[in-house]
């Protein structure tokens, strides 16, 4: 078994009350509910925190992922460590105040991950999204996607890859006003990491997923050519000229499965970049 609570919320829990069997049966806002996983937000005190809580996938969920040679998520100790390896890294993430993991069988293991909330943010999704109708400040276009490149590089320089990169995952601390954020002082949160993976070197398959998921979810928000070609030269460190004839294959990979996941989102080809 392993438990961790910040004294801010052991002093909210009951006094004799096993925190596994109060954190399971406490209920606040649902914001999704799976097979096995539940997430919701509730209030202790004055503050407010998200519970993601893993109650066992069933063994019709283990034996299909098994069938598929993938190991599925289980329990919120995936989380845990990603969260911890990206604060290691100086990427803003979750701040996590709970944590407890019991049982060994995946079937009926019981865990759970407690963050804080996060205030002033919005995803990148809601933010970008309009930007095709309503083209942003440049200056705050250039920042987002120096901000992304930087991240995407520092994660998968060291081991780790997200596995569901996309803009919505991208949490931008709005507490600024847009006229005076930069490259610099913008601040994006990286969230939902319960299916993150962490290795001593990150697999090329699993960069090409983790890019491919981000450009895709980028293509509907006015991307040009331009704007790929600032992300590439401060992901790959190099100058356009270099990275495209060193890194041909790569782009090329990303670019193919991006446009893949869209056709099978969407049902259409997706829109050309300019």
């Amino acid at each position: 078994m392993q438990l961790f609570l910040e004294t801010e919320i052991t002093r909210h829990l009951p006094s004799g009350v096993d925190p596994f069997d109060f954190f399971s049966q406490v209920r606040g806002t649902v914001y999704r509910n799976l097979e096995g996983r539940c997430t919701y937000r509730i209030t202790l005190g004055e503050t407010a925190y998200f519970v993601k809580l893993h109650q066992g996938i069933g063994w019709r969920e283990l034996l299909k992922n098994l069938f598929q040679l993938r190991w599925p998520v289980v329990n919120a100790s995936n989380e845990w460590m990603a969260i911890r390896r990206l604060t290691e890294l100086g990427v803003k993430t979750l701040q996590v105040v709970g944590y407890g993991n019991r049982g060994i069988n995946p079937v009926k293991q019981l865990s759970f991950l407690i963050t804080k909330e996060l205030t002033q943010t919005r995803s990148l999704e809601d933010l970008c999204t309009p930007w095709i109708h309503r083209p942003p400040p440049h200056h705050l276009k250039l920042a987002i996607i120096r901000k992304l490149a930087r991240i995407a590089k520092r994660i998968h320089e060291n081991g780790l890859n997200h596995r569901d990169f996309y803009l919505c995952h991208f949490l931008l601390d709005i507490s600024m006003t847009e006229s005076h954020l930069n490259s610099d002082n913008l601040t994006l949160f990286l969230v939902d990491l319960h299916r993150a993976q962490i290795r001593k070197k990150t697999p090329y398959r699993w960069i090409v997923k983790d890019l491919g998921g981000l450009f895709f979810s980028a293509l509907d928000t006015g991307l040009t050519k331009r704007d790929i070609l600032r992300f590439m030269e401060i992901y790959t460190g190099k100058p356009p000229r270099r990275f495209l004839v060193e890194h041909s294959k790569l782009w090329s990979d990303v670019k193919y499965r991006a446009r893949r996941i869209y056709r099978k989102s969407f049902q259409k080809e997706p829109p050309l970049i300019h």
